[in-house]
C-alpha cells in the first residue's frame, strides 16, 4: 500500500520524506490556506516545491468547477512537474474532465467520493485514483470501510486500473483497516503516520534493552 501524506507543510512533506516510506503527497484548497498560500503563483510556486521534495503522485487541485475551466486550470497544473496528478471534484463537469485528461495521458485524482456509484462512474471516465472520504463519512455515522470495501470488489470485478486512494484518513487504524481490505493507497497528516511507529511493549523492551546493555560495560 501506498503512503501518501496529506498536507502543503513543507516541512511536514520533508519529514515524512525522510521517514523513507512517503509515494506521494496530495492537498486541496483549505490546506494551501492553512499555510497561508494564496494567488495562483503562489500555489504554482508551492506545488513545484513539493515536487522538488518528492519524487512521488502529487495531487493538485482544480478550483473551478465549469468543464471547460477545469481544463484549463488543469493543464496549467500538469505543466508543472511530470508528477502532478490533477485533482478532479465528483460532478458532472468533473467526470468529462476526467475522460479528457486520461484521452491525453494525464494522470487525475477524483475527489470527494462518498459512494460506490461515484467511484464507479470516474474509473470509467478514466481516472487515476479516485478519492473516498473515510472520516467524513464516520461522522455521518455510515461505515466508510464498507465503502472502500465496495470499491474494491468493483474494481476487482471489471479489472479496473484506477487505484482506490483513501482519503480524510484520520487515525492509525484507518490506515491499517485500509490496509487490510484493499485501498492501493492512504493519504492523511503526519500524525496518524507516526502513530504506527508506537506501541508501549516496544518503549519498555528498548527502555530494558538499554538498562541491561549498560550492566556489560
Amino acid at each position: 500500500m501506498k503512503f501518501f501524506i496529506d498536507t502543503a507543510n513543507l516541512e511536514q512533506i520533508k519529514e515524512a520524506n525522510d521517514l523513507g516510506i512517503l509515494d506521494g503527497v496530495t492537498t486541496n484548497p483549505s490546506l494551501m490556506a492553512k499555510e497561508g498560500i494564496s494567488g495562483t503563483e503562489a500555489i504554482l510556486q508551492h506545488y513545484k516545491d513539493i515536487c522538488e521534495i518528492v519524487d512521488g503522485a502529487i495531487s493538485a487541485e482544480v478550483l473551478s468547477t465549469t468543464y471547460e475551466e477545469m481544463i484549463a486550470e488543469g493543464e496549467t497544473l500538469a505543466a508543472i512537474h511530470p508528477n502532478i496528478v490533477v485533482k478532479i471534484p465528483m460532478i458532472k463537469d468533473g467526470v468529462k474532465a476526467l475522460k479528457y485528461f486520461s484521452d491525453k495521458g494525464i494522470k487525475t485524482n477524483c475527489t470527494l467520493i462518498f459512494s460506490a456509484g461515484q467511484a464507479l462512474l470516474a474509473a470509467k471516465a478514466g481516472a487515476s485514483y479516485v478519492s473516498p472520504f473515510l472520516g467524513r463519512l464516520d461522522d455521518i455515522s455510515t461505515d466508510s470501510l464498507n465503502l472502500i470495501e465496495e470499491i474494491r470488489l468493483i474494481f476487482d470485478n471489471y479489472g479496473f486500473e484506477t487505484e482506490i486512494l483513501a482519503a480524510s484518513v484520520r487515525h492509525s487504524m484507518h490506515i491499517i483497516n485500509c490496509a487490510k481490505i484493499g485501498a492501493d493507497v492512504v493519504t492523511c497528516p503526519l500524525p496518524p503516520i507516526l502513530s504506527l511507529l508506537k506501541h508501549p511493549l516496544t518503549d519498555s523492551g528498548l527502555e530494558q534493552f538499554i538498562k541491561d546493555s549498560k550492566k556489560l560495560k
